[in-house]
């Protein structure tokens, strides 16, 4: 408890200050007797509410909102056996935790931010960096203030660097996540028009990104984007040396004749002193951006070129980003369920394009969400550029969908080849309609649960290639 104190900067509220933990958890439902519980107040729960079932598990420690303390059973006050600290914000002292822990282990930290590619870049550097080193990776999508510290917390002694993922959709988040983590590497990927309900402009989105750099460990490196003028900008100005990828001939790091395939993507890869051929099991041209980003990560740790594109032969697509299967009937099904904002539609659409092999492109949209004022223009834009790259038939749904709808409408496309309505409604229509050969890409954001669509995709597609055994 001591260390806990001296972190957080905790009151002692009861218990004894030698008390030590095996580990924290925020949850009831897994944590063990010798963690320490943190109470976290989120928007669907509050972990106060949880204290009587911790407790009954064996729990003996716990960390809460000072405000909170009548949630504290007094007989285990009374007991004895209970320690326990109070802050003003417990995810905040979650932070100064895992901030604590990532400052007393030797590993060095690499931190991926930006609009678009950030899951996909992160798993490249990891797969890049674990053909010399060990490596800890957050095992799921844990990129903001509460899912930064878990990942830290499960640094152990044998780690050699952390492959973090920061997200914001808010002012000041970055600058807090780089402030936990103090990155030795950070990385950008690009900056585009993603959660401008919180950022405001473009211009907000890089202010907001590029506070990672003011957040990284002396002598620190970043890693930006020469193809973004916005990024290739701000490695002009002052701040860390950066390392520049991207398709652009003059960055340190870029690619040359780039081919699509069947299977994926093969590139040459040009580092400053060799140039290999490497392949991505991954589907869009967009992706060479990321792994380009890996690459040059892995040039910094002093990688040959043969290790980065092995460690980049291994990359497979995260679930929900850009996944390509092959369905009942030829049909080909594009999975991008995970997130959308325009720049990533616009990379997806570029992928439907390209997969043409004789049946129809069909787009499900979802509602890109956090766009503020500027969601209603960004649809119909995402509408008429569908229409433009030859999308046959559009299902939209979401408060947005008459927009994207409006949007491909005066792209071209035909009223009647335009189906609006509720999810369920849309993927009751889209499986009647499917035809052998046909392409669909289905994306939206996170709320809009574009997966139940694709999941019901995929059970017809079985159901089909049952009936013909």
């Amino acid at each position: 408890m001591h260390d806990i104190l001296k972190a957080t900067g905790a009151e002692r509220v009861c218990g004894d200050s030698r008390q030590s933990f095996t580990g924290i958890s925020i949850d009831s439902r897994t944590i063990a007797a010798g963690e320490l519980f943190v109470a976290i107040r989120g928007d669907v729960h509050d972990g106060h509410r949880f204290i009587p079932d911790v407790l009954n598990r064996g729990v003996r420690g716990l960390l809460v909102d000072v405000r909170h303390l009548d949630a504290l059973p007094e007989a285990a006050r009374a007991a004895g056996r209970l320690a326990c600290a109070a802050v003003a914000d417990t995810t905040r002292a979650l932070g100064d935790l895992g901030g604590f822990h990532r400052h007393r282990s030797h590993a060095a930290v690499v931190a991926v931010t930006g609009s678009n590619g950030k899951t996909s870049t992160r798993r490249m550097i990891a797969a890049v960096v674990s053909q010399r080193f060990r490596v800890l990776e957050a095992d799921r999508n844990l990129n903001n203030q509460i899912g930064v510290p878990l990942t830290l917390f499960r640094l152990a002694p044998e780690h050699e660097w952390v492959i973090l993922e920061l997200g914001t959709n808010m002012p000041g988040e970055i600058a807090r996540l780089a402030h936990i983590c103090a990155p030795e590497i950070g990385v950008i990927t690009n900056i585009g028009p993603a959660h401008l309900e919180g950022l405001g402009s473009l211009e907000g989105v890089l202010a907001e990104k590029s506070a990672l750099l003011s957040g990284l460990s002396a002598g620190g490196r970043a890693v930006l984007n020469a193809d973004d003028p916005r990024l290739r900008q701000l490695a002009q100005g002052p701040g860390p040396e950066a390392l520049l990828f991207g398709l652009s001939a003059d960055a340190a790091v870029r690619a040359a004749r780039v081919q699509e395939t069947a299977v994926g993507v093969d590139f040459e890869l040009m580092l400053p002193a060799e140039t290999v051929r490497a392949h991505l099991n991954a589907h869009g041209r967009f992706m060479v951006q990321n792994a380009l980003a890996a690459a040059a990560v892995g040039h910094l740790l002093g990688l040959s070129g043969a290790e980065i594109a092995a460690g980049l032969g291994r990359f497979a697509p995260v679930a929900g980003r850009m996944q390509v299967s092959r369905l009942a009937d030829g049909i080909t099904l594009i999975d991008d369920t995970y997130n959308a904002n325009p720049a990533s539609m616009e990379a997806a659409l570029a992928v439907l394009d390209s997969l043409r092999s004789g049946g129809r492109s069909i787009l499900v949209a979802g509602d890109m969400r956090e766009l503020g004022d500027a969601a209603g223009r960004m649809h119909r834009e995402i509408g008429r550029l569908a229409a433009g790259t030859g999308v046959s038939r559009l299902f939209a749904c979401g408060d947005l969908a008459a927009e994207t709808a409006a949007g491909a409408r005066s792209g071209g496309m035909a009223a009647a080849d335009i189906v609006i309505g509720a999810r369920a409604d849309i993927e009751h229509t889209l499986l009647e309609v499917l035809r052998p050969a046909d392409r669909v890409l289905v994306k939206g954001s996170r709320a809009m649960g574009m997966e139940h669509i694709v999941r019901a995709i995929q059970e017809w597609s079985n159901t089909r290639q049952r009936q013909k055994e």
